[in-house]
């Protein structure tokens, strides 16, 4: 008896000395392999717009009177948001105006002369009506002869248009007179002209921006401020080309990141061209625009603005019962997809076929069935046959 005492308590310490250093399981997080519901979408930054915008522009060349409306003020399709009159004359230099002066004297004597000749003209005609009298008189007595009464006849009528004549270039050289001094006057804005001509509103709806607000000298077509109907938006994306080429017509999409509640929307156009943006880190990318069509409740994205900033998610491809497993538990094994498979305690490395995937799972086409449990976010400790056991749930 006494030989056996050190005999137990020798193989009592080598059997605590072997359980101290045999390998315990690895704590991991397992997840199940499951059929699930699956979307696989693409997210990009975009902008919100109102579908017409409205730009006015001046009618004509004028002074603009100052715009009393804001930006967000509610107008009317033909209420009056702008008023054009006549502007200031040109002021003219000093060559200018030596010419301009010279232009009136120059009118002026026309005008004399033209009013001299009238008088001449006037004169003649009294002479040939005097004339014109006698001639009737002398030959209804038969004192003189048809012709010489036909001559005096004659006389008179050309008096006539030769003052007539007159009369008309005297009238020309008045109104070049006035063209003349007109350009040496300098009228104050809107004298003697009705002011103002009125633009009107060519649509229901808001004031976007007020380009032109203060009193001043416009060209014809210059703008002036811009009209939009806010309840009309419309959702702006731009796409990289290999995901433009996924999406559809009619694709389900979400808007959110602009401040309220996601909106639900749908992809209206796709557009057939690319053009070349320059992302952030100078690499030359060929973008896609892709319209979305708000379908939520206007309430709901009433706050909603034209050129707000938005997070576009757009639905590329959709399975309902796709065998999938969390993203997590992927790595990669050479060129192919792997996983750690459970089974009875231990880990089996197990090689995948996948499909689809989105940020959170990924189609299973090969390798797995529903119920299989894989490991998430394998440590280095986690090798092929391990032995492993759940994490306590917290």
């Amino acid at each position: 008896m006494r030989r056996l005492i050190p005999i137990a308590a020798a193989l009592a310490v080598l059997a605590f000395l072997v359980w101290a250093f045999l390998p315990r399981p690895v704590e991991v997080e397992l997840a199940e392999v499951a059929l699930r519901p699956l979307d696989v979408a693409v997210e990009e930054e975009g902008e919100a717009r109102i579908r017409e915008v409205f730009t006015v522009s001046a009618t004509l060349s004028g002074k603009l009177q100052r715009i009393g409306l804001h930006a967000g003020d509610v107008v009317t399709e033909g209420q009056t948001i702008a008023s054009i009159g006549p502007a200031a004359s040109v002021l003219l230099d000093s060559r200018s105006r030596a010419v301009a002066e010279a232009t009136v004297a120059a009118a002026q004597a026309a005008t004399d002369l033209a009013r001299a000749q009238l008088e001449q003209a006037q004169a003649t005609l009294d002479f040939m009506v005097t004339e014109a009298g006698r001639a009737k008189e002398l030959n209804r007595k038969g004192a003189l002869s048809q012709r010489a009464y036909d001559a005096a006849i004659r006389e008179e009528r050309t008096a006539r248009a030769t003052v007539a004549s007159a009369v008309a270039n005297l009238t020309v050289r008045e109104k070049e007179l006035e063209s003349a001094q007109a350009m040496l006057r300098l009228d104050a804005p809107g004298k003697g002209a009705t002011c103002c001509v009125e633009i009107l509103a060519p649509v229901s709806g808001k004031v976007l921006r007020v380009l032109t607000e203060s009193e001043q000298v416009v060209q014809s077509g210059m703008p002036i401020l811009e009209l939009g109907d806010p309840d009309n938006l419309e959702i702006v994306v731009e796409l990289l080309s290999r995901d433009a080429v996924r999406v559809a017509d009619g694709a389900g999409a979400t808007v959110s990141g602009w401040g309220g509640p996601p909106v639900a929307a749908v992809v209206e156009r796709v557009e057939p061209s690319a053009v070349t943006r320059v992302s952030a880190l100078g690499i030359d990318e060929q973008r896609v625009t892709v319209v979305l069509r708000l379908t939520g409740a206007p309430a709901d994205w009433r706050g909603l603005g034209h050129g707000f900033r938005v997070l576009a998610r757009i639905v590329v491809w959709r399975g309902d019962g796709v065998l999938t497993i969390p993203v997590g538990a992927l790595f990669r094994d050479g060129p192919d997809w792997a996983t750690y498979v459970v089974q009875d305690g231990r880990v089996r490395l197990q090689r995948l076929a996948l499909g689809e995937r989105n940020e959170d799972y990924a189609q299973v086409l090969e390798g797995l069935t529903a119920g299989d449990r894989v490991v998430l976010h394998p440590s280095d400790q986690v090798t092929q046959g391990v032995r492993v056991t759940p994490l306590p749930a917290p």
